[in-house]
């Protein structure tokens, strides 16, 4: 006796399994994010050329691939800085923004917009306060300063690296007052 698979049974299974859809979580937009980060402080866009040989230093530090796009940089009133970014989580783009102090410290970090079906926990405070103080000189790395998000790992990786490298943005590029 043979078994054959009956046609019929696939697809019943495919109609009666849900699609699994990912879909973007737009959790906060720039405007907000500068009203959180900066409170009561005017910000004006400081757009900022990056170099290869900047690329270069901040891939070195962080390990991202991808280009930082400089023209998503602003300045705010008392000399701080707010820089939105992106990484990729596990297969899509997480975009986040970061406050940097006129010191270079991590002011905060908000998630604005977050694609990826699971690991959305790197939106919640709890995780994303680990960053507050936090400068170019500190590690910021995952499982040593940074704890990890189970089933988040790449997610809680990339932020972290991300943060990273924005913060040794600020040491090469910023901290003069570009």
């Amino acid at each position: 006796m043979s078994w054959r698979l009956n046609p019929h049974l696939l697809i019943g299974l495919a109609m009666i399994s849900p699609p699994i859809i990912a879909q973007a979580k737009i959790y906060i937009s720039i405007e907000q994010a500068q009203k959180i980060l900066f409170p009561n402080k005017t910000l004006t866009k400081s757009p900022v050329i990056i170099t290869d040989d900047l690329q270069e230093k901040m891939r070195l530090s962080s390990s991202i691939r991808l280009p930082f796009q400089g023209e998503r940089i602003w300045r705010s009133s008392d000399g701080g800085w707010l820089i939105i970014d992106e990484v990729v989580g596990k297969h899509e783009m997480i975009t986040y923004a970061v406050g940097i102090s006129p010191t270079g410290k991590v002011l905060g970090i908000e998630i604005l917009e977050y694609v990826e079906s699971y690991g959305y926990e790197v939106a919640e405070a709890q995780w994303r306060k680990q960053f507050i103080g936090k400068n170019a000189h500190d590690p910021i790395k995952l499982n040593q300063d940074i704890q990890n998000i189970g089933g988040a790992t790449l997610s809680c990786k990339h932020i972290t690296d991300g943060v990273k490298r924005v913060t040794v943005l600020y040491d090469l590029a910023l901290k003069n007052g570009t």
